[in-house]
């Protein structure tokens, strides 16, 4: 078998037991052998300051290494107030940084969002996809997650993935973000 693609997954929330953090890593568990999900969370990333950019701090440097070495990105975010959250936001502009050398640039990038509420996080992926092109690669358009509602009962104690019709969910969209990250790594 081939070398399985590297994918960093980031994780949009900071809450211990968030279902993002779940979820991405029941991603991990479906991904097909062609690809290796890093889920990465982001407690340990300081707050963007441009004026730290001559000599940006190792955890800047660490995150931004991460991606450069990766194969593809995909973002697994909640939705707080009809958005991302601050740290996903930050981490973004902490990736994304110096000007014109986006660590994210030319990786194929997917958007996973929920909520255990019902309306899903349609807002909060498309405020993704208004943030991210011209500091990312090609987004992955089709399947679309981006209304993984009543999230709060998919996971057993174990923060293990035992609702079934999210799992056929999640089990379609990764096998379909390995043959985007597939396509675009040729």
């Amino acid at each position: 078998m081939a070398t399985p693609y590297n994918v960093v997954v980031i994780v949009g929330s900071l809450r211990k037991e968030s279902f993002t953090l779940k979820i991405a890593k029941a991603l991990a568990k479906l991904a097909p052998d062609t690809l290796k999900l890093n889920v990465v969370t982001l407690h340990d990333i300081s707050f963007f300051n441009q004026d730290l950019e001559a000599t940006p701090p190792a955890d800047w440097l660490g995150f931004r290494e991460k991606l450069q070495q990766s194969n593809g990105v995909l973002f697994v975010t909640p939705e707080y107030n009809r958005s991302i959250s601050g740290v996903l936001k930050n981490a973004i502009d902490v990736g994304s940084r110096p000007y014109g050398k986006s660590s994210f640039n030319g990786k194929p990038t997917g958007i996973v969002s929920n909520s255990p509420g019902q309306l899903g996080g349609v807002s909060a992926a498309k405020h993704l996809q208004n943030i991210l092109p011209g500091i990312c690669g090609p987004i992955m358009q089709q399947p679309e997650v981006y209304y993984l509602s009543g999230v709060g009962d998919a996971f057993d104690d174990k923060g293990e993935l035992v609702k079934e019709s999210l799992q056929k969910v999640l089990k379609q969209y990764i096998d379909a973000f390995a043959a985007f990250v597939e396509k675009h790594n040729k």
